[in-house]
C-alpha cells in the first residue's frame, strides 16, 4: 500500500508563538457541541495558538471539513480538548482546541517512556535506594515499590505503564541521574518531535505549576512512542505478575497488576475497545481525566487524544474516546484533512541539509511505503500492536513508513480478549 505524505510546514512562527502562549493549567472542561447554559462559565481557549500541524489546528473550536457519505461528529462531546488522527499518514481527521495547552496528567508518562525507554536494557536490576522514593508526590498513584529491593528495568516499565506508578517513575528517573536531568530531557526530546505546546516539570505527570501538553502534542508523542517494540508490548498489556518484598529465607512473592486503561480492561459500565492497543490515561485535579488511545481496525489504525472532558457520565474520557474512534473508522476516506502530525525536526533538518525538501507547504513525510513481514490484525477485543504509518527510519533523507507494525508475540498467542497477559 502506497502512501504520500507532505512535508513539516515550517514552525518557526508556531514556535515563536508557542512559547509566548501562558503555561496555563486546566481547569473545569470546555462544554462541546451539546453545551449548555453553564459554557459561559467554562474557560475558553486562547484566541491565538500553535499551527503546527496547519494553520486550523491553531484555530479555537472544532475543525472538521466532511465530504460526502461522511458522518456528523458525535453529539456528546464535552472534552475541553480532542483530536482525531490517521495513524499511518498522520492525516487529522478531526480536532477541538487541538493545540490549547492543558495539564496533562499521567499522559505525560508517554512522553517519559519515549525519552527513557532506549536508555537501559530491560534485564538490568536495579536496588532501590530510599532517597529515590522521597519525592513521589502525595496521593500518587503507586505500583508498590519498596526500598532496599531489587527491580529489573522490565518491572519497572510495567509499573509505569499499567499502573502508572509514580514511584517507578522517580527510580527510573534517579537511574537516568536525577529528576531535574529526566525532565531536561523529556522537553529536549519533545522539541525534537516538534512537540512545542508541551513543557515538563515533573516526570511523571503530577500536577506541577506550567505543566502542560497539548491534545495535539499528546498524539504526536504517542506516535513515536507506538515506534518502539517495547512502548507497544508494555501499552498493550492488560496485567503482569510484579515483584513483593524480598523476606529472608523466603522465595520472593508476586503479586498481580493490572493496567488502568479502561478501554484495555473494560470496567462496570464500559467493554474493551474493538483493536485497542493502548496507549495511556490519566486523571489529576488540575488536568481532570485525560487518554490518549490508538485502535486498529480492518487495517486502519487511530490515534485519539481526550483531554478533561466535563460530562458526568461514568468514564467519560473513554466514552469520548471511544466515539471518536467510530466515528474517526466511519470517516475515513470522507473527510479532508484539517491538518497533519508533522515528523520529527532532525528528519526535516535532515532532508533540508541534503538538498531533498520536499517544497514548502507540502508536508511530505516520505513517498516510500513498506510492507511489513509480519503481523495481522487480531479478533474482537485484541490489543493490537499498531499497524502502520508511524515508524520512523532515517535512509538518507527519506521518512520511511512501515505500512504495519509487527504485532506483540504474546498478543499472536492471544487471538481472544482486550490485550496480552504477561507473567515475567
Amino acid at each position: 500500500m502506497s502512501a504520500s505524505k507532505k512535508a513539516a510546514l515550517p514552525v518557526t512562527t508556531a514556535a515563536a508563538v508557542a512559547l509566548l502562549l501562558p503555561l496555563l493549567t486546566a481547569a473545569p472542561a470546555f462544554a462541546g457541541p451539546a453545551a449548555d447554559k453553564k459554557e459561559d462559565k467554562q474557560p475558553k481557549p486562547p484566541a491565538v495558538m500553535s499551527t503546527v500541524g496547519g494553520a486550523l489546528l491553531g484555530r479555537p473550536g472544532t475543525q472538521v471539513q466532511l465530504g460526502a457519505g461522511a458522518p456528523v461528529l458525535p453529539k456528546e462531546l464535552s472534552a475541553r480538548s480532542w483530536i482525531v488522527a490517521d495513524a499511518e499518514t498522520g492525516d487529522v481527521l478531526a480536532a477541538h482546541n487541538a493545540h490549547w495547552r492543558l495539564a496533562p496528567a499521567s499522559t505525560l508518562k508517554m512522553l517519559f517512556a519515549d525519552t527513557l525507554l532506549p536508555k537501559f536494557p530491560k534485564t538490568q536490576t536495579h536496588l532501590v535506594d530510599p532517597k529515590e522514593l522521597a519525592g513521589v508526590g502525595a496521593g500518587s498513584s503507586l505500583v508498590g515499590i519498596k526500598e532496599k529491593q531489587s527491580y529489573t528495568v522490565h518491572d519497572l516499565w510495567m509499573g509505569v505503564f499499567l499502573r502508572s506508578g509514580n514511584d517507578a517513575v522517580h527510580v527510573l528517573s534517579e537511574m537516568n541521574g536525577g529528576i531535574r536531568k529526566t525532565v531536561q530531557d523529556m522537553n529536549e526530546h519533545a522539541a525534537e518531535l516538534q512537540a512545542l505546546d508541551t513543557h515538563a516539570v515533573s516526570p511523571d505527570g503530577y500536577d506541577a505549576p506550567g505543566q502542560v501538553s497539548s491534545a495535539y502534542d499528546l498524539t504526536l508523542i504517542a506516535r513515536s512512542g507506538m515506534q518502539k517494540a517495547d512502548f507497544r508490548e508494555y501499552a498493550a498489556t492488560v496485567r503482569a505478575k510484579f515483584p513483593g518484598e524480598q523476606k529472608k529465607g523466603k522465595k520472593r512473592e508476586t503479586f498481580e497488576i493490572q493496567n488502568t486503561n479502561r478501554l484495555l480492561t473494560g470496567d462496570f459500565g464500559i467493554a474493551p475497545y474493538k483493536g485497542i492497543a493502548g496507549v495511556k490515561n490519566g486523571n489529576t485535579t488540575h488536568a481532570g481525566a485525560t487518554f490518549t488511545g490508538v485502535a486498529e481496525r480492518n487495517g486502519k489504525v487511530l490515534l485519539v487524544t481526550v483531554m478533561n472532558p466535563s460530562s458526568k457520565e461514568s468514564h467519560a474520557v473513554y466514552k469520548e474516546t471511544q466515539r471518536l474512534l467510530d466515528w474517526g473508522f466511519a470517516a475515513t476516506g470522507k473527510v479532508t484533512p484539517v491538518g497533519e502530525l508533522v515528523p520529527p525536526k532532525s528528519v526535516r533538518t535532515d532532508a533540508s541539509a541534503q538538498g531533498t525538501a520536499p517544497a514548502p507547504g507540502k508536508n511530505k513525510q516520505g513517498s516510500t511505503v513498506k510492507a511489513a513481514a509480519s503481523g495481522r490484525s487480531g479478533g474482537i477485543g485484541t490489543a493490537l500492536a499498531v499497524a502502520g504509518g508511524a515508524v520512523v527510519l532515517l535512509a538518507g533523507a527519506a521518512f520511511l513508513v512501515n505500512r504495519r507494525w509487527p504485532l506483540p508475540e504474546l498478543v499472536r498467542r492471544r487471538p481472544q480478549g482486550p490485550g496480552p497477559d504477561v507473567n515475567p
